[in-house]
């Protein structure tokens, strides 16, 4: 099956959502365990015939290396083949009715595409989703976060970053949510989020940084006033490398880790750029899955 490139373009509000009534979690862990297998066969089967695929696709891409290492931070450009949807929703089915209507939050450092792959999840279970910084804006009367950072400081963020949890985290059910990069480092943020499910989108700094670098940091405050000097990639690495020592540890609370390295290895790709959103998407699924099965 030929890879296809799509052009999505996603337009999300804040429609109220009426709170419902769930049933329980399916019994029978064992017979879970054996769909939990069976899947897991089914996503070694497609992995190896995306592989095929996609060493074909990075031949005929005509996006340069550069661009291709920004397309999972822009969202702009999702490419994604016919199996890898099959796949995705197959996942995406299998998940939902372990999930009871529990929410998922996204978390990471900036530029790891937690707005891109939350919205590919929403999507693929039927939730809806909401981005944190959005929702931030809209209550700050459309002022941008690089502004509220510049006129009322960090501090003013982080309160609306967890009243905005808050409000998810009571008022909503069946949503999908993009959380800021620092909304880890306060322990009363986690209290929201663990209301439903968190998973870390584990990326490296490197990769991180060259996303960065290509796209620009003037959506980036704690980045795009640095001046420490250097070449755009090596201002972003230093500065990433400052933060992930005070945010590192606090990642390792969510409920499930995504580590784009490991897709990387599994799939057998050259390095965590070849990826797609939505491969990272569907290997989301899965550590969600092992997490429930934990759980139950």
């Amino acid at each position: 099956m030929k890879a296809a490139t799509a052009i999505q373009t996603f337009h999300y509000s804040s429609p109220c959502i009426e709170w419902r009534n769930f049933e329980g979690k399916p019994r029978g862990s064992v017979r879970y365990s054996q769909r939990i297998k069976e899947n897991k066969r089914l996503i070694a089967i497609a992995s190896a015939h995306l592989q095929h695929d996609k060493r074909r696709d990075l031949r005929q891409r005509s996006v340069s290396d550069k661009n291709s290492s920004a397309l999972l931070e822009t969202g702009n450009l999702v490419h994604s083949s016919f199996d890898e949807e099959l796949v995705l929703k197959r996942k995406a089915e299998e998940v939902k009715p372990y999930l009871n209507g529990r929410s998922m939050y996204l978390v990471g450092m900036m530029g790891s595409g937690k707005t891109t792959v939350g919205k590919i999840m929403a999507k693929a279970l039927g939730y809806t989703f909401f981005d944190c910084d959005t929702l931030i804006e809209e209550a700050m009367n459309g002022t941008s976060v690089t502004e509220i950072f510049e006129h009322f400081g960090e501090s003013v963020f982080r309160e609306k970053e967890t009243e905005a949890l808050k409000n998810l985290s009571l008022m909503y059910h069946q949503v999908v949510v993009s959380t800021g990069g620092g909304a880890v480092i306060r322990p009363i943020n986690w209290n929201y989020m663990h209301k439903g499910i968190s998973i870390w989108l584990d990326v490296p700094l490197e990769a991180l940084a060259q996303r960065i670098a290509a796209v620009g940091t003037n959506s980036r405050p704690l980045l795009h006033d640095d001046e420490s000097g250097g070449d755009p990639y090596t201002v972003a690495l230093n500065r990433l490398s400052t933060i992930w020592e005070a945010r590192g540890e606090a990642y390792t609370n969510a409920s499930a880790r995504i580590s784009l390295e490991n897709i990387t290895s599994k799939l057998g790709y050259r390095n965590v750029s070849d990826l797609t959103p939505t491969e990272i998407a569907i290997e989301a699924f899965e550590q969600v899955q092992s997490f429930l099965n934990e759980e139950d």
